[in-house]
């Protein structure tokens, strides 16, 4: 189990830091909205990734071959993000309507963030084919043994959380050096990182299937 435990952990660490729109939003509510706000958005993330990691466990390559046979989902996940993005680098957003949202007295959803966080993550397919390939590399080692598989994985969602409480702290840090017009520049940069990884997903939508291959997903993981 220890040996679980120490396995998981890096793994969880090197996972916060994989650069994605999740990574950017995150660093944004951090500068933006304050630690608990950070925090709310991070959980809605963590329990998307708990679903995935579940239905990747107990469907396995099967789903995970069926995923490469629907790249429509690429292209809707794709679409929803890029349109997110679009939203976010066109909405104009005054001066003093974002001092007010920067003031301790803002009223912050925190249930919104929540939400935001969750779906953000799962309309990303890549994520659940990510997990999937996790799985499959990491079942043997762990003998199939769903004790074994809770530590595991139990373990490395709590490195990841307690990583990105890290990145909250220090992005929030950041706050006391930024003017407004940074932080609108910053808001902008945001919704352009999730524009591009959007198209990246719908790209994927529409490579050949061999490309899409569980196989060639598997090695490269392994790798």
């Amino acid at each position: 189990m220890l040996e679980d435990i120490q396995a998981a952990i890096p793994l969880g660490f090197f996972l916060a830091f994989m650069i994605g729109p999740v990574f950017f939003v995150l660093i944004e509510t951090s500068v933006t909205k304050g630690f608990r706000a950070a925090v709310a958005f991070d959980l809605g993330v963590i329990v998307a990734d708990i679903i995935f990691i579940g239905l990747a466990y107990f469907s396995s390559f099967q789903l995970l071959e069926n995923l490469s046979n629907q790249p429509g989902l690429y292209v809707f996940g794709g679409s929803i993000l890029t349109v997110y993005g679009l939203i976010v680098f066109l909405k104009k957003t005054k001066h003093n309507e974002l001092k007010a949202q920067l003031s301790s007295s803002f009223k912050v959803n925190y249930i919104e963030l929540f939400v935001k966080g969750f779906l953000l993550n799962f309309i990303n397919v890549g994520v659940l084919i990510f997990w999937l390939g996790i799985i499959i590399v990491t079942g043997p080692s762990l003998e199939n043994d769903i004790n074994r598989f809770y530590v595991f994985f139990g373990s490395l969602i709590v490195g990841y959380f307690i990583t990105d409480i890290f990145k909250i702290i220090l992005a929030k840090q950041l706050k006391k050096q930024l003017t407004l017009k940074r932080i609108l520049k910053i808001k902008k940069l945001l919704g352009v990182i999730l524009i591009i990884c959007g198209l990246v997903l719908i790209t994927k939508g529409f490579l050949p299937k061999d490309k899409l291959n569980p196989q060639t997903i598997i090695e490269e993981i392994r790798e």
